[in-house]
């Protein structure tokens, strides 16, 4: 059984699954692997929005800690031990910020347990989904680590605010869905069942819009975060809307408005 799954859900929109169900989708070399090769074909032009879930009860229970797994990576015989623990630790990360730089939006349908490197994968999506049975948590801290990992230190205190990331990374307290939807962590909260449905919708309007425009916003996004002042971002929003006008998106979206019809946007 292969511990990542990838699937399409519409013609543009694909499912990438942690598919490790017996160990609540604990990350091991094999998760990292199969998760690399998705993005690998996310990133060809095919997809325009990615959805990232769990299999069985759990969407990510973090490392695996088990002994169990396939290691994070393959070190020479003679390699030192502090040097194989740095090596798997930059594979790891890297595979979170592969994440968050890729040029698709990526939606979290977090489907139960998110904690430690879960959190982690919920963190770097665009946009996160819950089901009723998620939970999240920081929860490194708890394993005798500290909780600056896999960017939680940079992506939570963005999301929720720095005196809530305080707060659980400090205590790696578990919180539920309806905690974690009232301090920002998520965007929205359904029924187990209707989890995936509403996931696909919000994928669905995100790909209806020109792929130029949803390319440029992400990016631009993550970039305008970073930015040092207003004018900085400003700066940048500026050469993104002239380049804009070099496509034929604009006039399309104006023909289509008075024909009252959805546009015909040019690809990327």
């Amino acid at each position: 059984m292969p511990a990542v799954e990838f699937d399409t859900l519409a013609d543009d929109i694909a499912r990438i699954t942690l598919n490790r169900p017996q160990r609540l989708n604990a990350i091991d070399g094999s998760l990292i692997d199969g998760v690399h090769e998705a993005l690998d074909t996310l990133t060809d032009g095919e997809f325009r929005v990615a959805v990232l879930t769990g299999a069985g009860r759990g969407f990510c229970a973090g490392a695996d800690l088990s002994g169990t797994g396939q290691p994070w990576t393959k070190p020479g015989p003679r390699t030192p031990a502090f040097k194989v623990n740095y090596d798997a630790q930059v594979r790891l990360a890297d595979l979170f910020t592969r994440i968050y730089e890729l040029p698709i939006p990526v939606i979290g349908a977090v489907n139960g347990v998110a904690v430690g490197g879960g959190l982690a994968f919920a963190l770097v999506c665009d946009i996160r989904v819950a089901s009723e049975h998620a939970r999240f948590g920081s929860a490194f801290i708890k394993a005798g680590f500290s909780s600056m990992d896999m960017g939680t230190s940079y992506l939570l205190p963005k999301i929720v605010g720095a005196g809530a990331a305080r707060e659980l990374m400090l205590t790696g307290r578990i919180i539920e869905a309806a905690e974690a939807y009232r301090i920002n962590l998520v965007h929205k909260v359904v029924p187990a069942d209707d989890l995936m449905s509403e996931a696909l919708g919000l994928a669905r309007s995100i790909a209806d819009n020109n792929a130029y425009g949803v390319w440029q916003t992400k990016i631009g996004l993550n970039a305008a975060l970073d930015a040092p002042s207003l004018r900085h971002a400003i700066e940048l929003e500026n050469r993104t809307q002239i380049l804009s006008g070099f496509t034929n998106n604009p006039v399309e979206a104006a023909v289509a408005h008075r024909e009252k019809r959805s546009p015909k946007w040019d690809p990327l």
